[in-house]
């Protein structure tokens, strides 16, 4: 990749100045000091094994789980599951996170003005106050808590456990792919529903995790994850060892874990105090990754970045773990995300392929669109800060479209090509997809000579 640095743009050239090419994937390969075609950056492997590729191919749910989850709704006494299932999904899906109190009486404060201004508004204080109040009902998003009781739960368990397994799986393989060192021996999940992250989690892990805690509120929930993991009964042999089940967080400050997972939980509650008492809680419980996970929608978007900076700005310290935060994954850095910052914010959401639960309606291979930030304590030197491919990569004759999120906090819009940027770093780019990391260095001091300045790509 003699040209590897040929794919900084104009952006980063106004702004930071260039570092040595020695520095390009230094951390990731050590023995690598130049990304040249000289150099062993690949080693023996093809461009389409590129260090940056993160990509899972079709997710398929262990055999034993499917199995499971077959028999129990087909045990059951749910009626119109098919139809069920879809109006709990399309509602998931939809849902917004309610409303805080300040943002209501701000929106009732606005109304009760332009009601005010308004000649023919009602008189009495008594019938500006209910003008309000219905004025309110009619433009607020009404969130309701949900209460999973046994038949929503499988209603639950057929709508979402293969697409959770899905999006949980490929967060998990991040992990696993650019820390092949770690082995994890404990696992907290967070909200574990149906238990989609234990079984996702041994299938990563199994080799070396020993302990998997599943917190619910529902005991219904947790029934339902018992008997999956039991084969669909009450009496069986689990079949993943390990597992323990409780309906609160332990309190011991001392106790931690080196996996901590919330998994479309987060979501679930009632108000940001209430998500940032838990964030807490949840980090100063984890030892090395907090994984969290929700629906790739704006607003799933909205409330991980919320929660990212809760935890990056936090003061909540471990007695047990004074290192800091940092983001691992999605984001190369900790700055402001520039999808929420544009003039029309976007969701930065990933899509994760699965083979559904073979159930009557589900035949055919779907796509998991979900947003995650996984974050890591240590430092941020200690990760890799490669661009991240943000969007569907454009192949194109001669030349690759990559919309990447960079270090230095700007989404740039590369278009890529073997005779401005190097044929290692154009192979690399065709050969990578939605959600990988871009094998290139960015400079991160300050700008050359105007004279320096590459036309835009």
């Amino acid at each position: 990749m003699a040209t590897a640095t040929g794919l900084i743009l104009s952006r980063w050239r106004r702004t930071l100045r260039v570092v040595p090419q020695s520095r390009t994937l230094a951390a990731l390969v050590p023995s690598v000091t130049h990304v040249d075609n000289k150099s062993d950056f690949l080693g023996k492997k093809p461009h389409r094994q590129h260090p940056g590729i993160l990509q899972l191919p079709h997710v398929r749910l262990p055999q034993a789980l499917a199995n499971a989850a077959q028999q129990l709704l087909l045990e059951s006494t749910v009626s119109n599951a098919e139809e069920k299932v879809q109006t709990l999904t399309n509602y998931l899906w939809s849902r917004h996170l309610p409303v805080e109190p300040e943002e209501l009486r701000r929106r009732a404060m606005h109304l009760e003005k332009k009601f005010l201004e308004n000649p023919g508004s009602p008189q009495t204080e008594e019938k500006l106050r209910g003008a309000v109040l219905r004025a309110l009902r009619r433009t607020t998003y009404h969130w309701q808590e949900l209460s999973y009781n046994e038949e929503l739960s499988l209603v639950y368990m057929a709508a979402r456990l293969d697409g959770g397994f899905a999006a949980v799986s490929r967060a998990f393989h991040e992990i696993q792919t650019r820390t092949p060192q770690f082995q994890p021996q404990t696992l907290m999940d967070f909200g574990s529903g149906t238990g989609s992250v234990t079984w996702a989690a041994h299938a990563t892990w199994g080799q070396s995790l020993r302990e998997y805690v599943c917190v619910d509120s529902s005991a219904a929930m947790l029934d339902l994850a018992e008997k999956l993991l039991k084969g669909g009964s009450e009496s069986g042999k689990s079949y993943v060892p390990g597992v323990f089940f409780r309906q609160f967080l332990p309190v011991s400050p001392k106790v931690q874990f080196d996996v901590v997972v919330a998994a479309f939980a987060l979501s679930e509650l009632p108000s940001a105090a209430d998500r940032t008492t838990v964030l807490h809680t949840l980090w100063r419980k984890t030892s090395h990754f907090l994984v969290l996970v929700e629906n790739g929608t704006k607003a799933g978007h909205r409330l991980l970045m919320d929660a990212r900076d809760v935890v990056l700005k936090g003061k909540e310290k471990s007695p047990l773990e004074p290192r800091p935060g940092f983001v691992f994954a999605p984001c190369p850095h900790e700055l402001p995300c520039p999808q929420l910052m544009a003039s029309q914010p976007l969701a930065c959401s990933f899509s994760q392929g699965y083979h559904p639960i073979p159930f009557s309606w589900n035949k055919k291979p779907k796509e998991e669109k979900f947003s995650m930030v996984i974050l890591a304590r240590g430092f941020p030197e200690d990760a890799n800060r490669w661009p991240r491919i943000t969007q569907p990569v454009l192949r194109r004759p001669r030349h690759v479209h990559c919309h990447l999120c960079c270090p230095d906090g700007h989404m740039q819009h590369a278009v890529i090509t073997a005779s401005r940027h190097g044929r290692d770093l154009y192979r690399c780019a065709r050969a990578s997809s939605w959600g990988d990391l871009l094998p290139v260095i960015t400079p991160s001091e300050s700008p050359p000579s105007p004279a320096q300045d590459p036309p835009e790509s």
